[in-house]
């Protein structure tokens, strides 16, 4: 099994110098802003994705 994929950049300021936190699976840190999140995946959706007929993808 492979790893998870880290995150490039922090959600809230977009640097990238970001750190696992000690926090739990999926924990990350922001030197820059000094917050502290978690990404999580929930899945995959029933439906997918559609294309509409103006050639833009809706979901």
């Amino acid at each position: 099994m492979s790893e998870r994929a880290a995150p490039f950049y922090c959600p809230y300021c977009g640097d990238e110098d970001l750190r696992p936190s000690e926090q739990g699976h999926g924990a990350w840190e922001c030197a820059a802003c000094n917050r502290a999140f978690q990404l999580k995946f929930l899945g995959l959706l029933a439906r997918g994705l559609r294309q509409s007929d103006d050639g833009g993808a809706q979901i």
